[in-house]
């Protein structure tokens, strides 16, 4: 495993705490895809009985830039991301746990590269797919990074 899972998700504690609060953890992660989980209780839901959008939103999100953290710190440069733009779509009711996985990671290394041999803002997308227990597609979640080199 790339990095540890129980240290990241320390890390989520100290600098995310919504997202922690709200149950979003990160279950495993290499240098190719991110599971995250998220499960549906009283305080993530919206009032529909289903787990709000935001907080899917938050684990789809982790699943993607927890790769972009590691392989930013495995660089050893100081480089910012950024989430640019994002899209959505909610194909069912997100009740009970919901796993989230991201397979885009063989996208970061080479917008790392780029920046870091140009200076210049690199972007690319990642696409976080979200299944309930039933392994029903609840929402797919697609989000546009940028990545630059700081000054």
């Amino acid at each position: 495993m790339a990095s540890s899972t129980s240290k990241f998700n320390t890390f989520l504690f100290f600098k995310l705490p919504s997202a922690w609060w709200c149950g979003v953890r990160l279950k495993h992660m290499d240098e190719k895809k991110a599971v995250t989980t998220v499960t549906h209780k009283w305080f993530n839901q919206n009032p529909f009985n289903s787990m709000f959008w935001a907080v899917q939103g938050m684990a789809a999100e982790l699943s993607t830039g927890a790769m972009v953290i590691d392989q930013i710190r495995k660089s050893g440069k100081k480089i910012s991301m950024l989430v640019q733009n994002n899209k959505a779509n909610f194909s069912k009711k997100a009740t009970g746990k919901i796993t989230f996985t991201c397979k885009d990671g063989h996208l970061i290394a080479d917008a790392v590269q780029k920046t870091i041999a140009t200076g210049e803002g690199q972007t690319f997308w990642m696409q976080s797919v979200g299944v309930n227990t039933d392994g029903v597609v609840v929402s797919t979640f697609d989000f546009e990074w940028t990545v630059r080199v700081k000054k």
